[in-house]
């Protein structure tokens, strides 16, 4: 079992969340598209051969965006962040995983 987190901008998360959870992720017992979210604000400057979906090249950026918590099978942990990177509109992705311990 793993942990997976990720950080996406507000306006996107519904949809990156989605792809996540049709890969199996997310399911605890008889529940499906289980996660925690929480706001924050998160900040980046875009570098020189960088092509950000907000900002500008050079330039501090600010973005309200959610972290997204959700636990996933070994079985579809690989799916699920190659679902996270293709459906994220981020370039970089920027996203923890955590292997969990059986007690």
């Amino acid at each position: 079992m793993y942990k997976l987190a990720f950080f996406v901008p507000i306006d996107d998360a519904e949809s990156v969340k989605e792809a996540v959870f049709e890969t199996g992720a997310g399911r605890i017992g008889n529940y499906e598209a289980c996660c925690f979210q929480t706001s924050g604000t998160g900040q980046f400057r875009p570098l020189s051969g960088a092509d950000p979906h907000i900002g500008a090249v050079g330039t501090l950026e600010h973005v309200e965006e959610v972290k997204v918590e959700l636990v996933c099978q070994d079985t579809c942990i690989h799916a699920a962040i190659a679902a996270l990177k293709l459906a994220h509109p981020y370039e970089e992705v920027a996203y923890d995983v955590w292997q969990l311990a059986e007690l």
